[in-house]
Formats: C-alpha cells, structure tokens, sequence
C-alpha cells in the first residue's frame, strides 16, 4: 500500500507554502502522494474564530484547480462530509479504511499544541505517523527535545525551504480585502462609461 500524507487545514484559502512544502516534505519522507483535507467551513468559523471563511465548495474548487497538474498532490471533503467537524484522529481512520496509509503532516506552528489542545495524539503517532515541517523560525527538534512527551512519541521532523516565511492564508484574506476596496473605491471616483476599467487592468 503507497505512502501518503495527509495534510490538515483550513486552506482558506490555499497558499504556495501550503503546496509548495507539503511537495517538500513528501518527497523527503518518500511518500507517494499528499491528501489535502480541508475542515468545514462551520468549525472555521465558530471555533476557529476567523474573520472571514471561504464556503466549503469554494475552497474545494480551488483544492481541484491546485491539484489538477499536480500528479502528487489531490484532495478529500471527507471531513466535510461529516455532520460535525471530526477528531484528527478520527479522521485518519476513516482514511484508512477506505485503503488509504496516511501519516499526518503539520507545520511547525501545530507542535507545541499537541500535548494540551489535541486529542489522541499519541494514538496518531503510534498508527500513522507524524511528519512536521521544520521552518527556520522554530527549532522543532529543540522544542520536541525538551518536551517528555513529545520525545515520547514517533515524530519525523522534515527541514523545509524558508522563503514562504511570510506566506500565510491569513495574509491573503487581507489582500483580498484590501483589493476589493480599493477597487470600489475606483468605481465611486471613475465615470459610468469606464466602469469596465477596474476589471480590465487587475487581469
């Protein structure tokens, strides 16, 4: 059975660093392929907090133009599909049983929560794996070095590229946000007759 990883998020939207350093860390540990799998856009929202959250279908559609020409690379709305948002863990075991070998993937930014704010940790650890990528802003085998419980468990650390430092989703809302303002803004200023022009040059 091929290897995958089983990359977790929001991807509201996704970013570069998202599929740039899932590729990465695929082909460092040798998998075969990485699964995106996006939460619901009603945890998103209502436990995440974010600000703003793009709809289920829509971040999907973007999963399916990103995987497109990226034969290593597909997505699953398996969590979607849920009636309420599931366990990490729960999940990797649905995954499994529809065939799949998935170890879980996380950025760094996830390893000093998964000793209080995740569940079943060390199960995911003991059946999956756990791959997290490294990035030059957190030391990762220092932080797993002074934590007993994380020394305790079965973590493959993966030293990624650090130019997407200021890559984030976050960021991304923001200049969305900025744009469209910036683009009624023009629309209030411009006549009638050119009101086709705002289009025109953002293409």
């Amino acid at each position: 059975m091929a290897r995958s990883l089983a990359f977790f998020g929001a991807f509201n939207p996704p970013t570069r660093a998202h599929i740039d350093l899932a590729e990465v860390a695929r082909e460092a540990v040798g998998a075969e392929d990485v699964i995106f799998v996006p939460s619901k856009s009603v945890y998103i929202r209502d436990e995440q907090k974010k600000s703003f959250v793009f709809s289920d279908e829509d971040r999907i559609e973007m999963l399916k133009r990103i995987t497109a020409d990226r034969p290593k690379a597909r997505w699953t709305d398996i969590e979607m599909k849920q009636a309420e948002q599931p366990r990490t863990y729960h999940t990797l075991c649905m995954l499994r049983d529809q065939g799949e070998d998935p170890a879980l993937l996380i950025g760094a930014d996830k390893l000093p929560e998964l000793e209080h704010l995740w569940c079943y940790v060390r199960e995911m650890a003991d059946e999956f794996g756990i791959v997290c990528m490294d990035r030059g802003d957190m030391d990762c085998e220092t932080i797993i070095r002074e934590s007993p419980f994380l020394s305790s468990l079965h973590l493959q650390v993966v030293h990624v590229p650090d130019i997407y430092r200021n890559v984030s989703s976050t960021r991304i809302r923001e200049c969305l946000f900025q744009l469209n303002c910036l683009k009624n803004e023009l629309l209030e200023l411009l006549p009638p007759e050119l009101a086709h022009l705002p289009a025109d040059l953002l293409r």
